[in-house]
């Protein structure tokens, strides 16, 4: 597995994450504790570096669970992790709203640790920006954690240029996560430019659209359950037939390199700049396979040119999310 580091760090992982998310149920399927735990082993045997997990994902949970399956190999991994919701540590109780306060941050962080089973947290990122505290704050708090040895780096997720900039005087920011691929490509706009000047690694999260950029899904998916993906408006029969176009021109793309519609969709990722890391999520080993072989693929410049001419003819059709939820991105 070749590596990349995240921006002008010395953060270095694997050049294919892990996002370990749907592990525990995050998009409504029912999954085996210890399958995860053995999907999360065989990405170490491959090479995988690079886990993402968060408190809130379970809550709790996904933390346990990724820290069971990693302890034998603590340290050739880096963990990132997520504060920042309004969760009682004590009961995993989700409240509305979020929470980064200085005080919650610190109480989060100990609970952290202990799931993770780790003395320090690689990577601990800011989930979403709270605005009732001052990004300043925020990232204080984590540079005392630094300080005390308890994490080793600072992230953000889904934070809009100026919030990222404020952050990194405080603290140096080593990564931001947001989403990216070809059907969300709205962190060219400003982030991208300026995690370039700052010299921050960047983390795309979703990479392959929730799943649509596998190809393995038309307008006759019927999403059940508590698979999110049922409010999401890109998801809805309509917007799946529109957006069918995108999956088109990637399909002859594969078929010229001999790959599949995932690789194509990584690796157009990977090309974009040499510190980013995406983190596409699984419960399967065999789709660990298939995306790691993305970073062998390589695609020409004339391919990201075809790429590039297409897309422009093409419009998304669809919000990435339902209104409530996107409120708290880009702030």
């Amino acid at each position: 597995m070749q590596k990349r580091k995240l921006g002008r760090s010395d953060l270095e992982v694997s050049t294919i994450g892990l996002g370990c998310m749907g592990m525990t149920g995050a998009y409504g399927a029912v999954v085996d504790r210890q399958e995860m735990i053995n999907v999360i082993r065989g990405a170490v045997e491959r090479g995988v570096t690079f886990f993402d997990t968060a408190e809130t994902y379970g809550p709790f949970i996904n933390e346990e669970i990724v820290g069971e399956a990693l302890a034998p190999f603590r340290n050739q991994v880096v963990i990132a992790t997520k504060f920042g919701w309004n969760i009682d540590p004590e009961t995993a109780e989700r409240r509305p709203g979020l929470n980064s306060r200085p005080e919650h941050i610190r109480r989060a962080t100990e609970g952290m640790l202990k799931r993770l089973k780790s003395d320090t947290i690689d990577l601990l990122y800011q989930h979403r920006v709270d605005l009732e505290v001052p990004i300043e704050d925020v990232a204080g708090a984590v540079k005392n954690l630094i300080e005390e040895g308890k994490v080793k780096h600072f992230g953000l997720s889904e934070p809009a240029a100026q919030t990222i900039r404020r952050a990194h005087t405080v603290q140096p920011v080593t990564a931001v996560q947001s989403e990216y691929s070809l059907w969300w490509r709205r962190p060219e706009e400003d982030v991208l430019p300026l995690l370039e000047e700052l010299g921050i690694g960047f983390v795309p999260f979703s990479p392959l659209g929730r799943g649509f950029l596998t190809g393995k899904i038309d307008a006759d998916k019927a999403f059940t359950g508590k698979d999110p993906r049922r409010r999401i408006p890109r998801f809805a029969p309509e917007a799946m037939k529109s957006n069918r176009t995108l999956v088109d021109l990637l399909e002859r793309i594969a078929r010229k390199k001999r790959a599949t519609v995932a690789q194509i969709a990584l690796a157009w990722l990977l090309a974009q700049k040499p510190w980013i890391v995406p983190i596409p999520g699984t419960t399967k080993l065999k789709r660990v396979d298939e995306n790691i072989g993305a970073t062998s693929l390589g695609l020409t410049s004339e391919d990201l040119c075809e790429i590039e001419d297409a897309m422009s003819r093409i419009t998304v059709q669809g919000a990435r999310y339902p209104e409530e939820h996107e409120r708290f991105s880009y702030r």
